[in-house]
């Protein structure tokens, strides 16, 4: 269990976390502009969407990262107290 480097682990998650992120948004502006195509939406309302949408990604994001660290933290705390 020494071996594992705690930083690569959170590395992977953190990676994953943000291409899950990425492709929900992707998802998401598909899914906006379809319903315009259909008339569902009015092109402003999608841009309105699109741009919210793209707020509350950034915001996800950031927690994210925030986590993240802060994990990697205390990882490292825990690695040196276990030294």
């Amino acid at each position: 269990m020494a071996d594992y480097n705690f930083g690569d682990g959170l590395r992977t998650v953190f990676l994953a976390g943000v291409g899950a992120l990425a492709t929900t948004a992707e998802k998401g502006q598909e899914l906006v502009n379809e319903l315009v195509k259909k008339g569902e939406l009015t092109v402003e309302q999608g841009k309105a969407l699109n741009t919210e949408l793209k707020h509350k990604a950034e915001e996800v994001k950031d927690d994210v990262k925030a986590q993240s660290e802060k994990a990697k933290a205390e990882a490292a705390r825990t690695e040196d107290a276990a030294k």
